[in-house]
């Protein structure tokens, strides 16, 4: 078989990102009268390319505010777009979230609002509540992003230290039409989830919220757990009628950007094996996934090669040393340690979003030789993976991906490549 493997597998992540962007996305979903007035807001790394959308489509007067992540904004006419911070809140993303409310305050039945929503927005959109402090809020963010808690578990303490998540924004719009467009970047695509829900019911409560800092052991400041047995800290839940005319629409989900990669795969005459969307720390996920692959090349289950395993989702990593890189990175880290060069078994793991974690790059690719070249640097892989160092490790071997802010965002995805042996 005559393919580039390296090559290959940044094909498939190229074609993941494309089927997960607002371009390929959002206009089929917009309402068939496109005519009139609509305020447009969002939030999250691909609000501004989902606004670019907008303005292409849509015929009537628009205005409007969203918030991106610094680096992905877009040049967007009639919708304002800023750009703030992410993880972890800042003063603009702060001031836009107040802009936001105040845009959408004072709103009649025959207005309509578009919101457009994607991964990021829970940190993009911050709004202390009442009592709290944006300070608080980037500590208690910071600690649990270094926690290991799932992004349901951070998502649902954000909403409650929040006057804009867990369904608020929603009701400031009351009673307006709300027409809300989201991409995805969560597990099982909950939408109390995607970016804190700002505009639909929350189930969750309180004390759930004062549980899961209590579970990673996060210092709860006074205030903050003043505010968390308030009944007023509790979110707007299912039934409310300020929600009665919210809509919610996924435009793109992570399994989309995997069946478009499994045909890519099938067309190359290779047989995908789809995981689906994935939790859990990243290198424990990766071990996971090297029990699979080593199982194929050895035995042909449960699938025989040439073949490619997929999986997206968000997994986690609890910081424990120094060193630099995202999730997938440490994924990747992991499933070196674990391979040790197995022969025919290559692997890419990026951000959809184009940024690993804090960092330049979306993520890196492993091939046969890299733990034996990574030996001769005087590397190892499981030093590394104790300091919490991919990108060191395979900045050093020249494989990290950089694709700059891709503009849209389904989380993690995976793929690991595997040949038939030589001899085989």
């Amino acid at each position: 078989m005559s393919l580039d493997p390296k090559a290959f597998l940044r094909d498939l992540f190229a074609t993941a990102i494309a089927a997960a962007h607002p371009r390929q996305v959002l206009a089929d979903h917009l309402p068939a009268d496109r005519s009139g007035r609509v305020i447009v807001i969002g939030a999250g790394k691909a609000a501004a390319a989902m606004a670019e959308v907008i303005e292409r489509e849509w015929q009537g007067e628009i205005s409007g505010l969203v918030v991106t992540r610094y680096g992905h904004g877009a040049d967007c006419k009639k919708i304002e777009v800023v750009e703030a911070a992410h993880p972890v809140p800042d003063a603009a993303g702060l001031e836009t979230a107040q802009r936001v409310l105040k845009l959408v305050s004072g709103l009649s039945e025959s207005d309509r609002v578009i919101f457009l929503l994607s991964g990021g927005g829970s940190s993009l959109l911050a709004l202390p509540a009442e009592g709290l402090t944006l300070k608080d809020k980037q500590a208690i963010n910071k600690a649990l992003l270094k926690s290991g808690a799932s992004i349901s578990e951070m998502n649902c303490v954000r909403k409650h230290l929040s006057a804009i998540k867990g369904g608020r924004l929603a009701k400031a719009c009351w009673p307006a039409t709300v027409y809300t467009y989201a991409i995805s970047d969560v597990p099982g695509d909950e939408a109390t989830v995607i970016a804190s829900g700002p505009t639909v019911a929350d189930p969750t409560t309180s004390a759930e919220a004062l549980a899961i800092l209590a579970r990673y052991e996060i210092e709860i400041p006074t205030n903050v757990r003043a505010w968390l047995q308030d009944p007023r800290s509790e979110t707007v839940k299912p039934g409310d009628p300020h929600l009665s005319r919210s809509h919610f629409q996924l435009i793109a989900t992570p399994q989309q950007s995997l069946d478009a990669a499994a045909e890519k795969v099938r067309a190359a005459g290779l047989t995908p094996l789809i995981l689906g969307d994935l939790e859990g720390e990243s290198r424990e996920v990766a071990k996971v996934h090297a029990g699979i692959a080593r199982q194929v090349v050895l035995h042909g289950q449960p699938i025989k090669p040439p073949c490619v395993i997929l999986s997206g989702g968000e997994t986690t990593v609890t910081v424990r040393g120094n060193g630099r890189g995202g999730r997938n990175a440490e994924f990747l880290l992991s499933l070196t340690a674990s391979l040790k060069g197995l022969p025919g078994v290559y692997a890419l793991a990026g951000d959809t979003d184009g940024i690993d974690g804090s960092e330049d790059n979306a993520g890196a690719i492993m091939t046969p030789d890299s733990f034996a070249r990574a030996t001769q640097l005087g590397l190892s892989a499981n030093n590394e993976l104790d300091n919490n160092d991919g990108y060191g490790y395979f900045a050093a071997l020249g494989d990290l991906i950089v694709t700059e802010p891709t503009r849209t965002n389904v989380n993690d995805f995976r793929a690991i490549l595997i040949l038939e042996s030589p001899e085989k």
